[in-house]
């Protein structure tokens, strides 16, 4: 399997800037992986709602392909889950899709 996804659930926008969206553009835009997928998760999800600069970057992954999907039961509990679908992000339960990414092998990183 050639893909990956990167858990985003730090609330320090450094974090966001310095290693998650520069990990996950690169990948994609560089052809690392054929799929790149980030999952925002926890206190991220009110750092991508409430941070303009963090907004502004999340629409730069979507444009390159990067798939981003959010955790709704940790959107819901931040007041999050409409501001992070407005931007296009993919907001839904993550249980069983990460479990089933884990299982049919796809790589991981977790900031």
């Amino acid at each position: 399997m050639d893909n990956i996804f990167v858990i985003w659930s730090s609330a320090d926008p450094e974090v966001a800037e310095n290693l998650v969206f520069m990990y996950t553009l690169n990948s994609r835009l560089n052809g690392w992986w054929k799929n790149v997928r980030l999952v925002i998760w926890g206190p991220s999800a009110r750092l991508a709602a409430e941070n303009v600069t963090i907004r502004e970057r999340i629409g730069e992954l979507l444009e390159a392909g990067v798939e981003v999907w959010a955790c709704k039961a940790c959107s819901d509990n931040y007041g999050t889950t409409d501001e992070l679908e407005a931007l296009g992000v993919n907001v839904l339960y993550m249980g069983t899709p990460l479990t089933d990414m884990l299982k049919q092998g796809w790589k991981q990183l977790t900031f």
